[in-house]
């Protein structure tokens, strides 16, 4: 254990209690405030930056598989969003960062931001937990108010969780903007939670791209006359997104459509497909998928928690995830509208489908 980890231990004792009554101990780190939150575990081996800036782990507490984080520190340039939308950070070994590219530690970042972690934790211990019991609603006590374990679990268990709850609204930009003057065609984004990756693809897909916040009316888009519309990704539960939901419906057949992540969940549900909740989720850069149109599998980077079931007959399986068999890609039968389950935009993660972009610009070239 470095002599960071030791120094810290003697002064900043912290718990993560479970709503199942499990507790883990550990050391705060980042903001001193303790808050409620869903866990998970992400299993990437890198890309720790772009995870805590990814707005769909907005109510989340993200466990972190790779055992050591921070060595290369934090920058101004690997940001995915304009902030941090996750609850809290839960990792087994804090370092402190060796990186040119490094401007603030993990600790100076978090706190900067406002967000809590603890480390110290027995991360695997977690993350076999959380696969047999499924994902948990919990309480991370970092701060100096007298909570005991107990009250912390009560607080856990009381706690409203992600079912139910739409936080793309929480996430989502507060005005329409411009990313990339230049392009041939022109997309309307959709802001759920939308990652600047997603936009930088599109960018090179030869877009230009105007964001909207989440609820804009889709009268106010086709006033635009764009020349498709880009469904993101962003977190919760995509049937609290009932707005959502009546505005894809609008747009359906008088716009070509992309969607990834809970973008895809809401073309899929305004279609008439049905979604659950998954027991863990999938949330890293290593999920093998099966593109069913071409038969080549792709490595693909991955963050949500509920997955489409079954599928209305306008609607095809595209894509098929290989270790569960869940639905990773659909596409309409009759009208111009695609989505996957994953991020072709990874950050972090691989490149295995980035052609997905190309394959809306040839939809609008249409």
């Amino acid at each position: 254990m470095p002599s960071y980890m030791w120094k810290e231990k003697r002064e900043k004792k912290a718990f993560l209690a479970l709503a199942d009554g499990t507790i883990f101990h550990g050391v705060g780190f980042g903001a001193e405030q303790d808050t409620v939150g869903e866990v998970v575990f992400n299993t990437g081996m890198s890309g720790y930056q772009e995870i805590l800036t990814d707005p769909s782990y907005a109510g989340q507490f993200v466990t972190l598989t790779a055992p050591e984080i921070g060595n290369y520190g934090c920058n101004a340039d690997d940001v995915e969003s304009r902030a941090l939308f996750l609850n809290g950070l839960i990792i087994h070994e804090l370092n402190l960062p060796s990186n040119f590219r490094s401007e603030w530690s993990l600790d100076e970042y978090l706190k900067q931001n406002g967000k809590s972690g603890i480390f110290g934790v027995d991360t695997r211990a977690l993350t076999l937990l959380l696969r047999d019991r499924g994902s948990q609603k919990a309480y991370l006590h970092v701060s100096k108010e007298p909570v005991d374990e107990k009250e912390a679990v009560r607080r856990a268990q009381e706690w409203e969780g992600l079912d139910g709850r739409d936080y793309a609204s929480k996430v989502t930009c507060q005005a329409r903007y411009e990313f990339n003057a230049e392009g041939r065609f022109h997309v309307a984004a959709y802001d759920f939670g939308i990652k600047l990756n997603i936009l930088r693809e599109l960018a090179a897909a030869d877009c230009r791209v105007t964001v909207f916040p989440a609820k804009t009316p889709a009268e106010e888009i086709l006033a635009d006359n764009p020349d498709g519309v880009f469904l993101s990704n962003g977190p919760a539960d995509p049937s609290a997104v009932t707005y959502a939901l009546e505005n894809i419906r609008k747009l359906l057949g008088k716009k070509p459509l992309m969607g990834i992540c809970l973008g895809h969940q809401l073309l899929g549900i305004a279609c008439g497909a049905t979604c659950g909740r998954l027991k863990f989720g999938h949330h890293g850069c290593n999920h093998p998928v099966r593109n069913l149109l071409t038969g080549a599998v792709e490595i693909t980077s991955q963050n949500h928690n509920y997955a489409l079931q079954k599928l209305p007959d306008c609607l095809e399986m595209t894509h098929l995830n290989l270790n569960d068999n869940t639905v990773e890609g659909i596409r309409h039968k009759s009208l111009p509208a695609f989505s996957v389950q994953y991020h072709p935009e990874a950050a972090p993660g691989p490149h295995d489908s980035q052609q997905l972009f190309d394959e809306f610009r040839k939809l609008m070239e249409k």
